[in-house]
């Protein structure tokens, strides 16, 4: 037999799921009501449960609730947590960071703001900048904390709202851009912060990923038209980019063959041989890797029976092209641009 909830859980349960209009510029941003739990969490980059925690733990928890019972944040409130998350992530222990949260808090409106963010100063944000969407300060901030669970959570929720394409562009690569630049800056550190985000990332492609059943994307009766092959030039580890193309591919009914990292360019050539693809891609993130000769290759490669012969449209991706010479290869400007481009090219296949 299960346990009835006691009235803290039905509190919990229902601050995750309730007042979700309150995300934006209405009444939970400034109003009466205040943010519910569920809403600042995505806020913040933090679990749901990170927060009851700390309400429970350290008294870290809004002044009043709504009913006596579900808590509802104000923008005081949303200060001390944003202090809270700010030194947690630069290592202060929970205990102290919630401390000195509080003391800045204890202060008049403005000097407690300027109190907390010259304790936060030096807390290891990551330079996103300001014209980002708000998810990708939640995300970043998550995976600085190294918290796999809210990353998990606001990479699902991203896809699941924005869509695929949008989520990677608007959220997920401004995010990989600046843990990339806090970890150029920062010698070493944050190392362990781009292998987290970047390992669930993969994992949240991945699951975005649909099998392709043949003839699902193909305009035209006859032959079924070859797959889309995506591959690192050799050299290249960068995979990221190309798991967003290969899932963004599948959901267009796109057939793919994803061969991954660093792709040896005798093994690449076998395989298009092989495959009779409509299209190889080619992704080069560094200038060193990229080989204007070896996407002349690929796109010199012939098969079919003499008369009618065929051969695979070559894009490039990735910084590592520019400014490299590439004439008569396509060069997509992002992950929309290249599955317009690759959806087409299969289709008129």
């Amino acid at each position: 037999m299960s346990e009835s909830p006691s009235p803290d859980q039905t509190a919990d349960s229902a601050d995750d799921h309730t007042g979700e209009a309150d995300e934006g510029g209405g009444p939970g941003e400034g109003g009466d009501t205040g943010l519910t739990t569920g809403s600042l969490a995505r806020r913040l980059g933090v679990a749901p449960t990170t927060l009851r925690s700390w309400d429970r733990r350290y008294g870290i928890g809004p002044a009043v609730r709504a009913d006596g019972r579900h808590r509802r944040w104000r923008p005081s409130d949303v200060a001390v947590l944003e202090a809270m998350c700010r030194l947690t992530s630069s290592g202060v222990p929970p205990a102290e960071a919630a401390r000195a949260a509080k003391e800045g808090a204890g202060r008049p409106a403005g000097d407690a703001l300027g109190a907390v963010r010259e304790r936060t100063r030096a807390a290891g944000a990551l330079p996103l900048g300001g014209d980002v969407r708000q998810e990708c300060r939640g995300l970043a901030r998550a995976a600085v904390r190294l918290d796999a669970t809210a990353v998990a959570e606001q990479l699902d929720e991203a896809v699941e709202r924005h869509g695929l394409t949008v989520a990677w562009q608007e959220v997920v690569v401004p995010t990989l851009h600046a843990v990339g630049r806090k970890w150029a800056s920062s010698g070493d550190r944050y190392v362990e912060v781009e292998h987290l985000l970047s390992w669930h990332v993969s994992t949240t492609l991945r699951r975005a990923t649909r099998l392709a059943v043949p003839g699902s994307g193909a305009g035209a009766p006859g032959p079924e038209p070859g797959p889309v092959v995506l591959a690192c030039v050799p050299g290249e580890q960068h995979t990221l980019p190309l798991e967003a193309l290969n899932a963004g591919l599948s959901r267009l009914g796109v057939p793919t063959r994803m061969f991954g990292a660093a792709v040896p360019a005798e093994a690449l050539t076998t395989a298009v041989q092989r495959l009779g693809p409509v299209a190889v891609v080619l992704w080069a993130q560094a200038r060193s890797t990229a080989s204007p000769a070896l996407a002349q290759h690929l796109a010199a490669a012939r098969w079919g029976v003499s008369g009618a012969r065929r051969t695979p449209a070559v894009v490039i991706g990735g910084p590592g092209w520019a400014g490299r010479s590439a004439a008569g290869l396509s060069r997509p400007t992002g992950l929309h641009d290249a599955l317009e481009t690759l959806a087409g090219v299969y289709r008129t296949a």
